[in-house]
């Protein structure tokens, strides 16, 4: 990679203002932008081809970093600037910044809003393989945790109720370790409609517990099932449990009320892989 060569020196150049906005949710969906801070993400981004738009380096870690990335080379029109160590530090959401910091246009080729309608049914094209679904997860560190266990256990594709935590929030970007730029996410204004429409692909489970509610193990998840987990708070709407054909409740040692929901997703999303 070629060392970049613009240097900015000011707090108030207006792509430090604007990636020092990106911090905030309603400027991230104003621009259609995202930031994401440290080395591993940045080579990980370059790897996944993501359409970066610009890249912030610290002055002194710069050359490590440009080492690092070797052959690897920015996507064109993507700008690269250098940053004295003071101005760049001011900037970083890093307690212990590595040196660089990557701004996005967000992923619609990976990231979807999804709308169903009575005149529109869900494409069984679009949702080969299991489905993982979220409704009302608030957590940023519990979404990315299950976007990593989501790749980490070959799950196609996950459908987030659209009050979720923010997908570009930069927890969950950091839980996510990287996953979240090629793995299949969509966002559902919807979530009641998308489980009645996947239920025509195969069962889809609510995880909750009650009497009619199977085992987690006891099982065997068919190639088009599906599941859904709650809010960590309350858990499923009354609305999302009557939409779904079963119940499944994860077993645990006496005196224990529930799981985290990033736990939880990833024992279900195991018991998918498990399966297959």
């Amino acid at each position: 990679m070629q060392k970049p060569t613009e240097i900015i020196a000011s707090r108030q150049n207006a792509l430090l203002k604007l990636t020092a906005s990106l911090s905030e949710r309603k400027y991230r969906e104003r621009e259609g932008l995202f930031r994401f801070d440290g080395k591993k993400l940045f080579l990980e981004g370059l790897d996944a081809g993501i359409p970066l738009f610009a890249v912030l380096f610290r002055e002194s870690s710069m050359g490590a970093i440009i080492d690092a990335a070797g052959d690897r080379q920015l996507p064109k029109g993507c700008r690269a600037v250098i940053l004295p160590d003071d101005l760049f530090d001011r900037i970083s959401e890093e307690r212990a910044p590595e040196g660089v910091i990557c701004v996005s246009q967000h992923l619609d080729k990976f990231h979807k809003i999804i709308t169903i309608d009575k005149c529109r049914a869900l494409n069984k094209e679009d949702f080969k393989g299991h489905t993982l679904l979220l409704e009302s997860v608030r957590d940023p560190g519990n979404l990315g945790t299950i976007i990593r266990s989501a790749a980490a256990f070959g799950t196609s594709q996950i459908v987030l109720s659209s009050d979720c935590a923010d997908l570009y929030h930069p927890r969950v970007i950091r839980a996510a370790m990287g996953t979240l730029f090629h793995t299949r996410v969509m966002i559902a204004e919807d979530i009641v409609g998308v489980v009645r429409s996947l239920s025509d692909f195969g069962r889809v489970y609510a995880a909750a517990l009650d009497e009619t509610a199977k085992q987690l193990g006891s099982i065997s998840f068919g190639a088009g099932d599906a599941v859904i987990v709650g809010n960590e708070g309350h858990g499923l709407s009354d609305a999302v449990l009557a939409a779904c054909t079963d119940k499944v409740y994860i077993p645990m040692a006496p005196g224990v009320e529930s799981l985290n929901a990033g736990i939880a997703a990833s024992l279900l999303l195991w018991e998918f892989y498990r399966g297959r």
